[in-house]
């Protein structure tokens, strides 16, 4: 790369947001190149990648992706006590993260995207001519240039190139979270597969939740995540992770793989997603959920929503680019901030008994009153409204 080259659209960071920008644009007809630091795609398999059916059908996610299935879920309350909800039917997947960043890798090269792999964008700079100056740093401090029409800043939390939101745009809300994944017995696996397991209460995770997913036969994953309060001394998140290893009983189990994240998100959403020829999408511009830690569908359909504004930009209609927040912003939905509120009072209010007595009537009316698929659209689709007013008092923290 010692040459300076030229494309249309350079976009730093291939995971899921910028991997199914790249093959959007390709497949139209623009050139596109993909840098990102990872040699291997592979590798830094963060995300539990936990999707409803609807977001696997939406994005065509084939079976090389799913490490498994599930059609149910299992929480545990302050209490300890296993609430279950099952549906006759699969109700969603559990992704390999690294498949499916190599899967989209391949697609998008398919349509005649470049993937750089080793190389980041170290700075850059409005061209003379118009466009973008791209300064890259590959693999032994190998450098060179790239000059294109728009640059993407498909980072995620870092926002390598956005940078930070102004205080003023909303406070960035924090969590960070710690998974393992585990090898275990056929029967022990057998005893987790099919559902969702999560693990609710200070008891468990102060301010945060603990989690069980299934993955391939014999491999599960463990993790845990919380959100970070500069006001409360917090445990290392390891120590957590033993304890629940230790409680359900999964002391045993090989460690195959350790690896952790953040997630960082505005409530609001109304941080800048363009800066001139620089856009950003994904969880540079917040797409992560806090409620749930949830951010590969949002990522990928900040993608779909960016998608046709940058190819009329491309077209010479620069100005389409201005609906591109508000056009996300109906994407995701009213629910949007409801969630991220809800998500921020929930957790941070699990350090004792006065939260873990609400989360507990929560659960108890969810019991009682709900299905699997219910449930589903609560934590997925955040339509809280199908709780009515005895949900009311909870989302606004009146008891």
């Amino acid at each position: 790369m010692s040459d300076p080259q030229s494309v249309d659209v350079l976009i730093a960071g291939a995971g899921p947001a910028g991997l199914h920008l790249a093959r959007l644009l390709a497949q139209a007809g623009a050139s596109v190149k993909v840098v990102d630091p990872l040699l291997d795609l592979r590798h830094s398999a963060f995300s539990s990648a936990a999707l409803p059916m609807e977001a696997v059908r939406e994005f065509e996610l084939p079976p090389q992706v799913q490490a498994a299935q599930w059609s149910s879920w299992q929480l545990f309350g302050p209490d300890d006590q296993r609430r279950h909800w099952r549906a006759d039917h699969v109700l969603g997947a559990v992704l390999d993260f690294g498949s499916l960043r190599q899967w989209l890798a391949e697609r998008a090269v398919g349509e005649g995207a470049q993937l750089q792999l080793g190389w980041s964008v170290q700075r850059w700079q409005r061209g003379a001519g118009g466009g973008v100056m791209a300064w890259l740093r590959g693999p032994g401090g190998d450098r060179g240039q790239i000059h294109c029409r728009w640059l993407v800043d498909a980072t995620g939390q870092r926002r390598a190139l956005i940078g930070e939101p102004s205080p003023a745009t909303g406070e960035l809300v924090s969590g960070e979270g710690v998974e393992w994944l585990l090898q275990v017995s056929l029967s022990t696996w057998q005893a987790w597969a099919d559902q969702l397991s999560f693990m609710l209460g200070s008891g468990w995770v102060p301010q945060g939740y603990g989690w069980v997913f299934p993955m391939a036969p014999g491999q599960m994953k463990l993790g845990v995540c919380r959100l970070h309060d500069s006001t409360r001394a917090q445990p290392p998140l390891h120590g957590l992770l033993r304890g629940l290893q230790q409680r359900l009983d999964l002391s045993d189990a090989l460690v195959l793989d350790r690896h952790g994240g953040l997630i960082r998100s505005t409530i609001r959403r109304r941080e800048p997603h363009q800066r001139g020829c620089l856009l950003a999408l994904g969880d540079a511009v917040s797409t992560g959920n806090l409620l749930g830690g949830e951010g590969i569908r949002h990522a990928m359909a900040s993608s779909e929503v960016l998608a046709p504004l940058l190819l009329e930009a491309l077209a010479g209609k620069a100005q389409s680019l201005r609906s591109y927040a508000p056009k996300l912003r109906r994407r995701l939905g009213w629910r949007w901030s409801l969630s991220g509120r809800l998500a921020r009072r929930t957790w941070l209010s699990l350090h004792g008994e006065r939260g873990d007595n609400r989360l507990q009537r929560l659960l108890q009316g969810l019991e009682a009153e709900r299905s699997a698929e219910d449930l589903s659209a609560l934590l997925f689709d955040y339509r809280f409204e199908r709780y009515g007013f005895k949900a009311l008092p909870y989302l606004l923290g009146w008891r």
